[in-house]
C-alpha cells in the first residue's frame, strides 16, 4: 500500500513542478508550489504510518506552517505589485524597482 502513495505524491510533486516551470501567472505558480508541499506531505505521512512512528506527521505540521506563511506573504506581495503594475504575469516582476 506504501508504493500508491508515494506514486500519487510523485505524481503530485511531478504535477506541481511543470506548472511552477511553464505557467506565467504568479498565483497559478503558488497554487503548484503548494501542491509540491503537499505531495511532500503526503509521502512524510505514507512513510510515518509505514515505519509506525511520529516523525512523519510533525514534519508534516513545520512544513503545514511554512506553507501558510508562504501563501499569506506571497499573496500580499501580489497584491501590492496588482497595484502598482495591474498584472501578476511573472516577467512584469523584473520590472519592479524601489
Amino acid at each position: 500500500m506504501l508504493e500508491k502513495y508515494l506514486i500519487l505524491s510523485a505524481i503530485l510533486f511531478s504535477i506541481g513542478t511543470l506548472g511552477v516551470l511553464i505557467r506565467r501567472n504568479a498565483i497559478v505558480i503558488f497554487m503548484c508550489v503548494e501542491m509540491m508541499l503537499n505531495a511532500v506531505n503526503l509521502t512524510f505521512i505514507a512513510l510515518s504510518k509505514h515505519l509506525g512512528n511520529i516523525d512523519g506527521q510533525v514534519f508534516v505540521f513545520f512544513v503545514m506552517t511554512v506553507a501558510a506563511a508562504e501563501a499569506a506573504v506571497g499573496l500580499a506581495l501580489m497584491i501590492a505589485f496588482f497595484k502598482n503594475r495591474e498584472s501578476i504575469d511573472v516577467e512584469d516582476i523584473n520590472v519592479m524597482k524601489l
